[in-house]
């Protein structure tokens, strides 16, 4: 038979090794978290940088869009319709096409073209710039919007 020293000792034994134990367990998981969010981080880091999911514009489906556009404007350098040429819109100065008579809104907002401008005007051009000339009521759908700017910035080089 065992002392009660001995069956004290087994049974602190039994403890630390259940603790141990239930440490190492808990050690995993939480390494397992850290790997995890690690992960996520990475993630969203590389969809942050490359621009987010509204800047994966489709360039063909785009073209299409343009459609609505051709109207009115043309890509070609110095060609102009009832709009301005859109030829090397991207990151220039609103109401700048030389020869083009744009509305006084226009002209005095002097907003530079980028995908996230575009973007804003595109989807209601009147409440973008109220007072401009431009007709056109704009694009509702986000994925048109986003077709669109990958087809200019494409073709307006």
């Amino acid at each position: 038979f065992l002392s009660k020293f001995d069956r004290d000792a087994i049974d602190l034994t039994a403890m630390i090794t259940i603790c141990v134990m239930r440490s190492k367990k808990l050690n995993i998981q939480q390494e397992n978290l850290m790997k995890t969010i690690g992960a996520i981080i990475v993630s969203l880091a590389v969809i942050l940088l490359s621009g987010g999911a509204s800047a994966a514009g489709d360039v063909k489906k785009g073209k299409r869009v343009f459609n609505k556009c051709k109207a009115c404007h043309s890509l070609a350098a110095g060609k102009k319709r009832i709009g301005p040429s859109l030829h090397g819109v991207f990151g220039k100065t609103s109401g700048m096409v030389p020869k083009f008579r744009y509305s006084s809104a226009m002209k005095k907002a002097k907003i530079v073209w980028s995908e996230k401008t575009l973007d804003a005007y595109l989807t209601k051009p009147k409440k973008f710039v109220p007072g401009t000339k431009m007709a056109f009521r704009g694009l509702k759908k986000q994925q048109d919007r986003d077709n669109l700017i990958a087809y200019l910035k494409e073709a307006t080089k």
